[in-house]
């Protein structure tokens, strides 16, 4: 067989069985699924069992695993030439691998591929389109692009080698695996070039029980760090994306100082275990001065962070914060 597609679950309910489905409904006969089933307390593991179907293999865990143990386990399990990992509530168009495969054949050198998608909600509805992608990236333009929120960087669709894949020690274990999947895609590109097919060839579900949803604000936190000290490694080793990093990093470091200050906001001090928002800016502050070498990065220079601050420091303006968004849960800011 060619292709391995892998699927870690737990209690996977009614989505698993649609995953599963389009699974085994590709129209291209040369795959096999492996199935990473972790101590699920639902009717997973023997809805799975009962499909009696031989290309699936399960694998079930000798005890409760976290998620960054779970999926650490691909590393281990048997896998054909070419990989791909799939969210247990994602689903696969019926001629997905049919098009990677012939996409393969046309960048035989890609070190990793991916197609384009479109976004669904839990009843199945299309959200919208991904965004679009350039045909061929070369390792400085996939991480301009995910620094710059150029392109939709997520778990499932994307294709590599097995080889590849075990050879770079597989998915790095960051805290609730946030910013994992952007690690190991900048990892495979560097052997050579991301390749995307046009075509859509899945759908990639989103709700609000998504992993960046339901992460602690420490989790969050710490992995955002995890990866700064991986763009530095980076910066050190690749003098091509050094110049990408130094430039681009200010997007990046906005973008989550903005989302982390403003998720803590909506935790009361008493309550937390972050550190203050004030703390959390001038952790970016750090993090801009290690990337970029300089003092150039301020994130007080974004009016959204800044009136976070202002917010989190007074007393009774966070309490009326606090009154606001239980009335309006909605971002304002």
């Amino acid at each position: 067989m060619k292709y391995t597609i892998i699927l870690p679950v737990r209690n996977g309910g009614s989505f698993v069985k649609e995953c599963v489905g389009s699974i085994l409904s590709q129209s291209f006969p040369d795959f096999d699924l492996v199935v990473l089933e972790n101590e699920s307390t639902d009717d997973t593991l023997s809805w799975i069992t009962s499909l009696k179907d031989n290309r699936i293999k399960i694998f079930p865990s000798a005890r409760s695993l976290s998620i960054e143990e779970n999926w650490g386990r691909i590393i281990s399990v048997p896998k054909n030439e070419f990989i791909t990992i799939i969210g247990h509530d994602d689903v696969l168009d019926s001629n997905y691998l049919a098009v990677m495969d012939s996409f393969i054949n046309k960048h035989p050198h890609a070190g990793l591929y991916q197609s384009h998608f479109r976004y669904i909600d839990a009843e199945g509805r299309k959200i919208k389109k991904c965004l679009p992608m350039e045909e061929e990236q070369k390792p400085p333009e996939v991480v301009h692009n995910f620094l710059c929120q150029k392109m939709d960087v997520i778990g499932t669709g994307f294709m590599m080698r097995s080889k590849d894949y075990d050879s770079g020690g597989g998915i790095v274990a960051y805290p609730n695996l946030l910013f994992a999947d952007m690690n190991l895609w900048i990892e495979l590109s560097k052997k050579s070039y991301l390749a995307v097919e046009k075509r859509e060839c899945f759908s990639y579900r989103t709700h609000l029980t998504a992993t960046t949803a339901t992460s602690p604000d420490v989790k969050i936190l710490k992995a955002v760090e995890q990866f700064v000290y991986y763009l530095d490694n980076l910066k050190n080793s690749d003098p091509a994306l050094a110049e990408v990093i130094k430039k681009d990093c200010d997007h990046f470091l906005r973008q989550y100082c903005q989302g982390i200050t403003h998720k803590v906001l909506r935790t009361p001090h008493k309550k937390r275990h972050t550190p203050s928002v004030a703390e959390i800016i001038d952790q970016f502050r750090e993090f801009g001065r290690m990337l970029r070498e300089d003092n150039s990065f301020e994130p007080m220079n974004s009016v959204k962070i800044k009136t976070g601050k202002i917010i989190d420091s007074n007393p009774v303006f966070h309490s009326m914060f606090l009154l606001f968004k239980k009335l309006y849960p909605k971002p304002v800011f």
